[in-house]
């Protein structure tokens, strides 16, 4: 612990609490800074066009000079998603283990960012010193290796960040968790945990690996024909088992996907994939020259999503490989949240090409569930407890899960994003808010789409669109050309042939009143097309379609 009092310790998640995914969270202790991940979300269902979410960084960027680091846990995308965006505003080193720093790397290419970055690897037996802060790791098991949780050590005792972890008595050597270490930072006195709240209302344990790994290799071992295997990118140990399993049943293994096949080729490389002897990796463009029986093919989509990639094959619209009968398809990932009607969907496609679908029991969770959480609280024995990464109601439930292991309910907090809580003088307590929320992600746009463009996005899905074209001579006072109006998603023209021309006749009668006017107000012109078809339109379809008038003067 520090030797020199410190005199304010803060900590802010701007992201990861009342969601799932867009991991980031701030601790200041003092005049310094220090963000714990820096993650992306997918988008949830009213999000139209979307492609990711981001947390708001406004805050940090007015505390630039604050900032000493950015600090990873893992290499998953609701960690280091953001990570690009931050550095082009931010350019902080950025600190994580030697596999969590190789795909960052991969990451920020794919975000087609170019600029240098200062990355410095770190293990669970670094130590960092920030003036009179000091900041070490400890060895979590997840789905990903090489993943660790943070602490930062303060005078008043140590500030706990877990990541994503669970307890698997069974992992392999490369997932252990370092409980020893663990057990060493709780008796040395923590001040605060932050946790992992995912799984808080599921009881028991997560079902261990072992159990999975078993059902992958009697799937292997009884298919017939080719295996499609899917799962996300950086699922590593989902990756290790289709290597066991062709190990087994001698299957050569074919890789779909140039971000994937990177990602495999660095992870091996690094010593975090276990390529065994007798296993073939062929190119993809040999598949054919295969009997299917003897091809394990490997397939992830983007953003690491396989189930949209799985679905064009099945439609025959990927440009690889397309799903045929005989094929045993393995989706080897859960659906992100909200996704469970996009899985079952995907499995129907699948199924109606002929596949075997298998998706049940083919994947574990990396997060731990109930009995895991009290494991973590007894290992740390926190005298304060802020239960985050995880939907409101997950938070909840964590919190009374750490008020019956012992922390008093003043001790509690359950946080939304931005919210500041302070720990001075024994207490914890909020004391104030920074700007926090989404920053929507479509394209290379960023931010630019706000709840205004979602809102027109989602009028023109359920209602359409009539775009209405009209041109004028002010100065003769008539109408050139027009109106014309044009419906897009909105009614089919040609069988709505009185509703068109009584809506042309509603247009035509505003413009001829508005040119007799002495001033002729354009803005006023098109509110009243507006205004009068809406009322028109409605009255005779109940629906309410976006009006966008285009008025030329010639």
């Amino acid at each position: 612990m520090s030797k020199k009092k410190n005199q304010s310790i803060k900590i802010i998640p701007l992201g990861g609490v009342g969601e799932i995914g867009k991991n980031m969270y701030v601790v200041e202790v003092d005049n310094d800074i220090f963000i714990l991940d820096a993650g992306r979300m997918f988008p949830e269902d009213e999000m139209l066009g979307i492609d990711y979410v981001i947390p708001d960084i406004t805050y940090l960027i007015e505390q630039k000079e604050k900032i000493r680091g950015v600090f990873l846990t893992h290499g998953h995308e609701d960690h280091n998603g953001a990570l690009s965006f931050l550095l082009r505003e931010l350019p902080l080193p950025v600190y994580g283990t030697k596999l969590t720093i190789a795909l960052t790397k991969i990451l920020l290419k794919n975000d087609d960012f170019k600029e240098k970055t200062d990355f410095r690897i770190v293990d669970e037996d670094t130590t960092l010193q920030f003036g009179n802060t000091k900041i070490s790791f400890f060895k979590v098991n997840h789905s990903i290796p090489d993943s660790v949780g943070i602490v930062i050590h303060t005078s008043e005792g140590a500030i706990v960040y877990t990541g994503d972890f669970k307890f698997d008595q069974s992992a392999s050597s490369l997932y252990q968790a370092n409980m020893s270490k663990m057990s060493r930072i709780g008796d040395e006195g923590v001040l605060c945990l932050l946790s992992d709240s995912t799984l808080a209302e599921k009881p028991g344990y997560t079902p261990s690996e072992a159990v999975v790994t078993k059902e992958v290799e009697y799937i292997f071992e009884n298919a017939g024909g080719r295996i499609i295997y899917a799962c996300y990118s950086t699922g590593m140990n989902a990756i290790q088992r289709l290597l066991d399993a062709t190990s087994i049943t001698h299957r050569k293994i074919a890789i779909i996907g140039k971000h994937l096949q990177e990602i495999f080729q660095t992870s091996e490389k690094l010593g975090f994939l276990k390529v065994h002897p007798n296993n073939t990796i062929i190119p993809a463009s040999d598949i054919d020259k295969y009997k299917d029986h003897e091809l394990a093919i490997l397939v992830s989509g983007n953003q690491g999503e396989p189930l949209e990639a799985l679905q064009r094959m099945a439609r025959k619209a990927h440009k690889n490989l397309h799903i045929k009968k005989g094929d045993t398809v393995v989706i080897a990932a859960s659906p992100h949240r909200g996704g469970e009607l996009y899985m079952a969907k995907t499995v129907d496609v699948l199924c109606r090409s002929g596949a075997s679908v298998y998706y049940r029991n083919i994947h574990v969770s990396g997060h731990g569930r109930q009995e895991e959480l009290k494991l973590m609280i007894n290992l740390m024995k926190p005298k304060f407890f802020v239960p985050i990464h995880g939907e409101y109601r997950m938070q909840v439930v964590h919190g009374k899960i750490a008020a019956n292991m012992g922390v008093e309910e003043d001790h509690i907090i359950i946080p939304e994003k931005g919210d500041v809580i302070e720990i001075k003088s024994g207490r914890i307590r909020m004391v104030g808010k920074v700007p926090a929320g989404n920053i929507l992600i479509d394209g290379s746009g960023v931010g630019d789409v706000g709840n205004i463009v979602l809102r027109d996005r989602k009028m023109l899905s359920q209602d359409g669109i009539l775009i209405i074209v009209v041109s004028i001579n002010r100065q003769e006072k008539r109408i050139v050309s027009g109106p014309e109006i044009i419906s897009r998603g909105f009614v089919y023209v040609r069988e709505s042939e009185e509703l068109m021309l009584d809506a042309t006749k509603i247009v035509k009668e505003i413009i001829e009143k508005n040119l007799r006017n002495y001033t002729f107000e354009w803005s006023q012109v098109k509110q009243d097309m507006r205004d009068q078809l809406n009322y028109y339109l409605y009255n005779k379809t109940k629906r309410k379609p976006m009006i966008i008038p285009i008025i030329m003067e010639v």
